[in-house]
C-alpha cells in the first residue's frame, strides 16, 4: 500500500490565435480494486464544461471544447491516490493455455487477436523461444516479458506514438509504449487475451525505468484470477508502484490528451509530470514537441490535429 501525489500538465502554445479546440482526455484514474482516489482535480484554461462518460473499454473519458480564439491551452490534473498490492499468490495453481477463453466472451476474443504486421516471422521466432507447453499462463506471460526486457534496449527519443510494431522489431529499441506493443503482439500470437494500460510509474527504492513520467504496461487475462498487470520495461508484475489511467487494445485507445483545432498556427506542446511519494521524494519529467500546420490559402481555416499527449516513457 502506498499514497502518491501526481501532477500532470499538458500545455499547448500557438503562434497565432486558434479557435474551436475540441479535445478528449483520459487522465481520470481507472476504477478498479487496486487503487483508491483520495482527491482529484482537473483544471482547464477558460473552465469549459467537461463532459465525462465511460468509453467502450470502461475508461472515464472527458470531452470539452474551447470555442473562442486563444493562444494557449493548459490541461492540469492533480491527483492524490492510494494503491494496493495485487494478490499474486494464486498464480501457483493457474490453469493451462487451452482453458484461457471463457465461452462466448466477445471482449476477450477481440483482445486475443494479433495485429496484421509484416514481421510476423520475428514474433513467431520469439514465441518459439519463450513458449513451453508444460508452463501455466502466468509463467508463459512472465517468460514473454523477460525476453523483451533482455533483448530490447530502452532508449528514449528514437520512436514516437506513431511507431509501428514492425519498426520496433527491426531496431529492437524504444520506450515503455514500444515494449508494451511488442508484448501485446507476442501474447496475442500465443492466444492470450491482453490489453494496453496507460498510467504512471511511481518512485521505487531500487529505481525503475520511466519513473516520474507517463508509463505503459500490459494486462493479461489469467483464468481464475482476472486481469494481471505486467511491466516489460522493468520486467515486474504490477504491484503498488503503478497507477492506472486507461486500458484498451493499444495506445490509441488510451491517449491521455488528444484533439483538434481550427487555425493556421504553429503549435508547441509541453507535458510535465511530477510523481511524489509519501516520504517527500519527487520524480519529474518534461517533454516538449513542436509542429507546424501545412500552408493554407483557402477561404476557411483548416482543421488541424495537434500532437497527442504523448509518447509514454
Amino acid at each position: 500500500m502506498a499514497i502518491f501525489s501526481i501532477q500532470h500538465i499538458t500545455r499547448y502554445e500557438y503562434s497565432r490565435p486558434v479557435r474551436e479546440s475540441s479535445n478528449q482526455i483520459k487522465i481520470h484514474p481507472y476504477s478498479c480494486s487496486t487503487q483508491e482516489v483520495l482527491q482529484h482535480d482537473v483544471r482547464i484554461t477558460g473552465n469549459p464544461d467537461l463532459h465525462l462518460f465511460p468509453d467502450y473499454w470502461g475508461n472515464r473519458t472527458g470531452i470539452f471544447t474551447v470555442a473562442e480564439p486563444h493562444t494557449h491551452l493548459t490541461i492540469e490534473s492533480r491527483l492524490l491516490i492510494r494503491t494496493l498490492n495485487s494478490d499474486l499468490t494464486a498464480f501457483d495453481a493457474m490453469v493451462q493455455k487451452d482453458e484461457i477463453i471463457p465461452e462466448n466472451d466477445l471482449l476477450l476474443t477481440e483482445l486475443k487477436q494479433p495485429e496484421l504486421i509484416r514481421r510476423k516471422d520475428a514474433i513467431d521466432f520469439i514465441a518459439t523461444e519463450v513458449y513451453d507447453e508444460s508452463k501455466n499462463i502466468p509463467q508463459i506471460i512472465s517468460h514473454c516479458s523477460h525476453y523483451i526486457f533482455q533483448n530490447f534496449r530502452y532508449i528514449k527519443g528514437i520512436t514516437d506514438y506513431e511507431t509501428t510494431v514492425d519498426e520496433i522489431l527491426e531496431h529492437q529499441s524504444g520506450v515503455c509504449q514500444d515494449f508494451a506493443h511488442v508484448l501485446l503482439q507476442l501474447l496475442r500470437s500465443l492466444g492470450i487475451p491482453c490489453r494496453y494500460v496507460s498510467g504512471y510509474i511511481c518512485p521505487n527504492k531500487n529505481g525503475m525505468r520511466g519513473e516520474g513520467a507517463t508509463h505503459a504496461w500490459v494486462e493479461a487475462w489469467v483464468p481464475g484470477y482476472g486481469w494481471a498487470g505486467i511491466d516489460p520495461t522493468n520486467n515486474v508484475w504490477v504491484q503498488h508502484n503503478h497507477v492506472k489511467l486507461a486500458v484498451g487494445r493499444n495506445f490509441n485507445d488510451c491517449t491521455p490528451v488528444k484533439g483538434t483545432f481550427k487555425g493556421t498556427a504553429r503549435q508547441h506542446m509541453s507535458v510535465f509530470v511530477s510523481v511524489g511519494y509519501e516520504d517527500g521524494h519527487v520524480f519529474e519529467a518534461q517533454t516538449d514537441v513542436s509542429s507546424e500546420t501545412a500552408p493554407f490559402t483557402g477561404a476557411d481555416e483548416p482543421e488541424f490535429i495537434p500532437g497527442v499527449d504523448q509518447q509514454q516513457q
